[in-house]
């Protein structure tokens, strides 16, 4: 996830919200739908389709309840799929600009990151309720959990900071410097390490989960911006916007092992640790390019309409989940493995 940002104070804030809104500009809105598409099914095969809300920015999924979270920046609301029959079941209404989404299944919560409130909605993944409102940073746009820890962390891209809650309390306990307009975050529950990309600084802050402690500071590609991690492998890659790559960072030695080219402005990035399988939303590409994660190859690529931004994997089903950032969709994937 990464790179939409709204206007803020501070000439660094204006200049990052140019550079953000430029990759999508000339893009035009277009039905909403939700299309279903194996990935090698031929070029327009699709299943029924299901409209979700404006501007879907951000879309986690909960594997042991099989629900899909989609935060719509333009409706102010979180869509709510039932991933077995892809019909939308509920839709919350939440802060100013959803941007982040991420969801713990261990305790079926859900964060939602609101960046024009500056705060975290709290879903109750049993209810559909928002039981609270966590005040956060300035800007807050990524958003991840530790489900082992139930520790959350968000990035706040005008603060050049990352706020720690405590999913029982819910509560900050930590606010941590980082890089220059913090967007994507990832956690590796094996290592209990969290991973910052510093979109302005090009440069990714590795967190150690247990003292709060930036630990490594790690230099990538041009406008880094959406981040995942295989916690089999302890990968971990990052999407560079500018640079149309994925950069790889072996997790264990913090360095970047391979670089690999995708098509325009990889704006998401998503990791099915069973397969072992990478897929990466180019925005302006119109297409998810999908990584082997043993080799570092493209193994293919998936046309999908609108501006894909973001995107999940539900490993237990081997499904991927897409969002169309200008149609109002999410487009689900078979997930081959690669």
């Amino acid at each position: 996830m990464s790179s939409h940002v709204t206007r803020s104070q501070g000439s660094m804030g204006i200049r990052a919200t140019r550079m953000a809104r430029s990759v999508l500009a000339g893009a035009m809105a277009v039905g909403a739908t939700v299309a279903t598409l194996g990935l090698s099914a031929p070029a327009g095969a699709s299943s029924p389709s299901i409209a979700v809300g404006s501007k879907p920015y951000a879309v986690a999924v909960n594997p042991t309840t099989t629900t899909v979270y989609v935060a719509n920046s333009g409706g102010n609301s979180v869509s709510v799929i039932n991933g077995s029959t892809n019909a939308v079941t509920a839709t919350i209404a939440v802060g100013t600009h959803p941007k982040g989404v991420a969801v713990n299944p261990s305790t079926n919560t859900v964060y939602v990151t609101n960046q024009g409130s500056n705060s975290v909605s709290v879903i109750n993944g049993a209810t559909n309720a928002v039981t609270d409102t966590v005040t956060v940073g300035s800007n807050p746009f990524g958003v991840a959990v530790n489900p082992s820890t139930n520790a959350i962390y968000v990035t706040n891209s005008f603060n050049k900071t990352v706020s720690v809650i405590n999913g029982a309390t819910k509560a900050v306990t930590a606010t941590i410097a980082v890089g220059t307009h913090p967007f994507g975050v990832a956690v590796d529950p094996t290592t209990n390490t969290a991973y910052v990309v510093n979109l302005g600084s090009k440069s990714v802050s590795v967190i150690n989960g247990a003292t709060n402690a930036v630990t490594a500071t790690v230099t990538v590609g041009m406008h880094p911006s959406a981040i995942a991690t295989n916690a089999s492998t302890n990968a971990v890659y990052v999407t560079n916007q500018a640079g149309n790559s994925v950069s790889v960072i072996n997790g264990a030695t913090n360095t970047v092992t391979a670089t690999v080219p995708v098509r325009r402005n990889p704006s998401g990035v998503a990791v099915n640790p069973t397969t072992n399988t990478v897929y990466v939303a180019d925005l302006n590409g119109n297409s998810v390019s999908v990584i082997n994660g043993a080799t570092n190859a493209v193994t293919s690529t998936v046309t999908v309409a609108n501006h894909p931004y973001a995107v999940t994997t539900n490993a237990s089903t081997n499904t991927v989940y897409v969002t169309a950032s200008t149609g109002s969709a999410v487009v689900v994937l078979g997930g081959a493995a690669s």
